[in-house]
C-alpha cells in the first residue's frame, strides 16, 4: 500500500480480524476519525491503520476503550505512564483475585469428601462468610477425658474392633 492510499472499511477490518461494526464502534466513541468520501463512505489511510493496531496492542494490555482514548488524548508521556501505572495496579488486584480462587479450587479438589460440601474447612469457610462463628469443636467425654459427647456411652468395649458394615 503507497503511504497516500487509503481502503474501505470491509478491507480495513479484514486486515485485522475484525468485524466492520468494530471499527464504526471505535469511531463513535472517538477512538477513530476515518477520511470521508462520496456517500459518506469511510476510506482508512496508514494513520488510521497504525491507530487501530494501538488500539488492539492496548486492548491486549487490558486496557478499556476509555483508557485508550486517555491515552490516545494524553499530551505528555508522564499521563500515558500513570494510566499505564494504573492499569498494571488493577491487573496485580485481579492476578491476586485469580490466584485466591485457584486456591480455593485446588483446595476443595484436593478434599478428601466426596462432595465439597461436607467438607469442615467448606463449612467453616461459609460460617465466616456470613459472619457466624464456627462451631465450638466437641466438649472433652467426662469420663475418660477424650473428645466426644458428653454422657456418651460406647457402643463397643475399649480395644475390641467393629465388623465390616457397623
Amino acid at each position: 500500500m503507497k503511504s497516500s492510499a487509503t481502503i474501505g472499511i470491509g478491507e480495513a477490518a479484514a486486515r485485522f480480524g475484525l468485524a466492520t461494526h468494530v471499527l464504526r464502534h471505535w469511531e463513535s466513541v472517538g477512538l477513530l476519525t476515518p477520511a470521508r468520501v462520496a456517500g459518506d463512505r469511510r476510506r482508512y489511510g496508514p494513520g488510521d491503520l497504525f491507530r487501530v493496531a494501538v488500539i488492539l496492542r492496548a486492548k491486549e494490555a487490558g486496557l478499556g476503550l476509555d483508557e485508550i482514548r486517555e491515552m490516545i488524548a494524553a499530551r505528555a508521556a508522564s499521563e500515558r505512564r500513570e494510566i499505564l501505572r494504573q492499569r498494571r495496579a488493577e491487573l496485580l488486584r485481579r492476578i491476586e483475585q485469580a490466584r485466591a480462587a485457584l486456591e480455593v479450587v485446588e483446595c476443595a479438589l484436593g478434599c478428601d469428601h466426596d462432595d465439597v460440601t461436607g467438607c469442615a474447612h467448606f463449612q467453616q469457610a461459609v460460617l465466616e462468610r456470613i459472619g457466624l462463628p464456627a462451631p465450638a469443636p466437641p466438649a472433652p467425654d467426662v469420663k475418660d477425658g477424650r473428645a466426644g459427647r458428653r454422657g456418651a456411652r460406647r457402643s463397643r468395649p475399649r480395644g475390641t474392633v467393629s465388623a465390616p458394615g457397623r
